[in-house]
């Protein structure tokens, strides 16, 4: 005879099985038409460049065409994954915080495309551009294609994935997993992580450290108060069924 548990956990298993090819298969369409369109894309990305990019392999080229197509794939793939996610949590979940997930999908996407704006836009030139100087006197600047897209790739994708703080906060907020008592509590080691991270990745001058420093210390902030907000309206809940019970 059967186990009913052990056929349940199958059961789940599969399900998973099932939401991970569907994303996978989401990211490698994704990547596929990004792909079509990736000269275009890498032209748009140099557009301020003075000088071509060396190349010092035929690989190199595939590397970087692969390289952009895929961190595009993933911009696309983001709310697909956090979709599939959702589902696989959905029959566990409180009607209430099944509510939630109307805003946490499309804010996954949103803030990602923030963070990766703000590393591009903002941290790459100004990092780009100090680290120029430094070399003008001395050196002569000739950037390979892959140390080049590598550089930027590592300014911009950790911005990504940072910016998700507020919903992801928000999100475990709603299931009960996270509090602002927790999150509070955590302040000086999250902040002295988001130093750490800023300092490893900015130059080595107060001035960039405190550009990137004080978004980040701003979004732990940010994650707080929403995860407030979202606690109070849960023990507001919480005591109105009380009461009427």
């Amino acid at each position: 005879m059967s186990n009913p548990n052990q056929l349940n956990v199958v059961g789940h298993l599969e399900e998973m099985r099932s939401r991970l090819i569907r994303t996978f298969v989401a990211f490698l369409i994704s990547m596929a038409a990004a792909f079509l369109y990736v000269r275009d894309i890498y032209d748009w990305l140099l557009r301020g460049m003075d000088q071509k990019l060396v190349v010092l392999g035929p690989s190199d080229v595939v590397w970087v065409y692969v390289m952009i197509s895929g961190i595009v794939a993933i911009t696309v793939t983001i709310p697909v994954a956090a979709y599939q996610i959702w589902k696989f949590v959905q029959p566990a979940v409180s009607p209430q915080a099944q509510r939630a997930a109307i805003l946490f999908i499309p804010a996954l996407s949103l803030l990602f495309l923030l963070g990766i704006s703000f590393g591009y836009f903002i941290l790459f030139p100004m990092v780009l551009h100090f680290m120029m100087e430094m070399a003008a006197d001395d050196f002569t600047t000739m950037y390979t294609v892959q140390k080049y897209f590598t550089f930027m790739i590592h300014m911009t994708v950790p911005f990504g994935l940072l910016f998700e703080m507020p919903a992801i906060v928000m999100f475990l907020t709603k299931l009960g997993l996270l509090n602002p008592v927790k999150l509070a509590k955590a302040r000086k080691m999250a902040y002295f992580i988001l130093v750490i991270v800023a300092v490893t990745i900015t130059p080595p001058d107060i001035l960039s450290d405190i550009i990137v420093i004080v978004p980040l210390f701003l979004l732990y902030e940010i994650s707080i108060t929403i995860s407030k907000m979202v606690y109070r309206k849960q023990l507001k809940l919480q005591n109105n069924v009380s009461a009427e019970s």
